[in-house]
């Protein structure tokens, strides 16, 4: 890297077309993207925009929806994932008591007036709940007693205590008066997500047509026995409008299913990491928010203790879930990077979505590349380098 504080260089292989180029950088933009002489191509790392997670419900020992939260908890979450390569997230607040919502709503909301670092790196707050199923196995994790019907005058008051900074919200279609609930949040600017969801065919294709665009870590969150057909998760699947956010951290869901999902929807696939508090941390036995006692195996599986089927959410970060896909063959590099990456800004509408390209934000990694081996060298946000390796 060369260059003034405000104008750098930087060199690389394009992670699509593997041809090496120079990326110039002015005032956190790229200005310009040149060709560079083939012969150097062989010492360079990959460049690569920056991975953007949809899903953070936590990461190595901090969780957003935990009372006290601070900004110094926020901004160690944030330096955290930088050593993910990952430049901008949505925290995830999820189903509980209503003012436990609003309270980590709130330090979320102050903690991006506060620190430019965390407000940065904070594409939107996804808030999953409480507009979700009471059934068991779509509401997962989520405490039964405090899903709730939708109702805009509590979203009003989570919204408030946002600061108006939710831009995605996951509910189920299912309960009576849901179109109209939808319509009003798509009319506030809200990206409206079908999850947690024991809804019928007929429910959900209303939801899409009263404006709902995506699915929330489509195949999970689900009862253990489904119809052949129809079911939530074919519906999902045929819906052209919607787009499928997928968990693809080889616990989850099986290969084969991943494979599906991604030849059907095409550049409408997303990968999320849903990670928990316990993702980043060393492997052990946990007591965990979620699931009391827990098991982090060395292989990366986090498990209800003494139940090794039963997950206890996703201790893994969103470029392990790039990495699966690679090291099992499932989608090539270009096409795993861009579900991580460009796939969700245009989701959100981010500038972001521009990718590798004059005139985006300059968030960008760099990395080595030996198929099917990828690790992280440096990250970028706004042409700063804030980790290396």
């Amino acid at each position: 890297m060369n260059g003034s504080r405000d104008e750098r260089r930087l060199t690389g292989l394009h992670y699509k077309s593997r041809a090496p180029i120079e990326v110039r950088i002015d005032n956190g933009l790229i200005t310009e993207i040149r060709p560079l002489p083939v012969q150097k191509a062989q010492e360079l790392p990959y460049i690569a925009p920056g991975l953007t997670d949809l899903q953070v419900n936590g990461f190595q020992g901090i969780d957003f929806n935990r009372p006290g939260l601070s900004d110094a908890d926020i901004e160690a979450l944030v330096r955290a994932l930088w050593a993910q390569g990952v430049t901008a997230l949505c925290p995830t607040v999820i189903t509980n008591d209503y003012e436990r919502m609003r309270s980590a709503l709130v330090a979320i909301h102050k903690a991006c007036e506060r620190s430019e670092l965390v407000r940065q790196a904070v594409a939107g707050i996804h808030l999953e709940g409480p507009f979700i199923s009471m059934e068991e196995g779509p509401v997962g994790a989520h405490p039964v007693e405090y899903v709730s019907a939708p109702d805009e005058t509590l979203l009003q008051s989570f919204q408030e205590a946002a600061g108006g900074l939710i831009k995605l919200l996951t509910l189920s279609p299912e309960w009576s008066g849901a179109p109209a609930f939808i319509r009003q949040c798509v009319k506030k600017g809200l990206l409206v997500s079908i999850g947690h969801t024991a809804a019928t065919s007929e429910q959900i294709q209303e939801a899409v047509q009263a404006g709902t665009t995506l699915s929330t870590h489509l195949g999970n969150a689900t009862h253990q026995m489904l119809p052949r057909h129809p079911n939530y998760i074919w519906e999902q699947l045929a819906q052209d409008k919607l787009t499928a956010s997928v968990i693809a951290d080889g616990f989850h869901l099986p290969d084969s299913v991943l494979k599906i999902i991604f030849r059907v929807k095409r550049q409408k696939a997303i990968l999320v990491s849903d990670s928990t508090v316990l993702a980043g941390m060393p492997p052990g036995a946990y007591e965990s928010p979620v699931g009391g006692k827990v098991v982090l195996t060395e292989e990366g599986k986090l498990h209800i203790a003494g139940k090794p089927k039963v997950l206890a959410g996703s201790a893994q970060s969103l470029l392990w879930g790039v990495q699966h896909l690679l090291r099992q063959e499932i989608v090539p590099l270009p096409q795993a990077w861009d579900m991580a990456s460009l796939y969700p800004n245009r989701l959100l509408k981010r500038p972001q979505k521009a990718g590798l390209q004059a005139g985006a934000p300059a968030d960008l990694v760099l990395f080595r590349y030996n198929d099917p081996t990828l690790a992280l060298l440096e990250t970028y946000k706004a042409g700063e380098c804030v980790w290396q390796g």
